[in-house]
């Protein structure tokens, strides 16, 4: 795998993280400007998602590993293959890029820059709902890599295509993009105050997920490098 510098792999995360929260909104708020149907608003917004995860993980992959998701990259730092120092920078730049993936998506369709959420998403159903979403992605990723390195993106992007439907939640699965989803008032939207079960669910389940598949991979799953795609020569 190549090897780029921290600085490097932080702006391929903030930039992997602002374009997948862009896609969201952006194709969320497509949605509703096309159609008042809310199944084939929620189908608008699925299918833009799911491709883009697959084009960024494959382009930005082995830069920074693609985490563009704070549970993933703790995941990672749990198993040991990336330092905590560096762990507590990817998800400030997670963090950050999402915000501004929201910002742009707003900018592209003439909207308020910042225009909190007062989209209802709250209750032990839901929160469950994003424990079982990101245990599942975490599952998918760490599966992945050990026996199909070279399709993860294409196993993130379907797993997400498809947890958008089988999840109450629509299947955040990413802290990160629910505080950026938190800055936008459109089909995507969470409010502020129901971040913390969110953000709190999805974390549990993304640790639950890296216990169960590092028992079931065995201990040779932990040579893995730190990023979720790499380039071989």
């Amino acid at each position: 795998m190549d090897s780029f510098d921290l600085s490097r792999r932080l702006v391929a995360e903030a930039l992997g993280t602002g374009i997948l929260v862009a896609t969201v909104v952006g194709s969320g708020i497509m949605a509703e400007t096309l159609t008042k149907d809310v199944a084939l608003a929620l189908l608008c917004n699925t299918l833009p998602t799911g491709a883009i995860l697959v084009v960024l993980i494959t382009v930005l992959g082995p830069i920074s590993g693609a985490h563009f998701n704070p549970a993933v990259t703790l995941v990672f730092t749990g198993r040991r293959e990336l330092p905590v120092s560096e762990a507590g920078l990817y998800i400030l730049a997670q963090i950050a890029g999402g915000a501004i993936g929201t910002m742009v998506a707003h900018l592209m369709f003439a909207l308020p820059l910042i225009d909190l959420s007062m989209k209802v998403r709250t209750g032990g159903a839901q929160w469950f709902a994003e424990a079982v979403a990101a245990f599942g992605l975490v599952a998918t990723i760490l599966a992945g890599i050990r026996f199909q390195r070279a399709a993860v993106p294409w196993l993130v992007g379907l797993y997400i295509t498809a947890a958008y439907w089988f999840t109450a939640s629509t299947s955040f699965a990413n802290p990160a993009v629910a505080i950026a989803r938190s800055l936008t008032n459109s089909f995507s939207g969470i409010r502020p105050s129901d971040l913390p079960g969110f953000i709190l669910a999805e974390l549990c389940g993304a640790v639950a997920g890296m216990l169960l598949m590092n028992w079931l991979l065995g201990r040779a799953a932990g040579r893995s490098p730190i990023a979720v795609v790499e380039t071989r020569s």
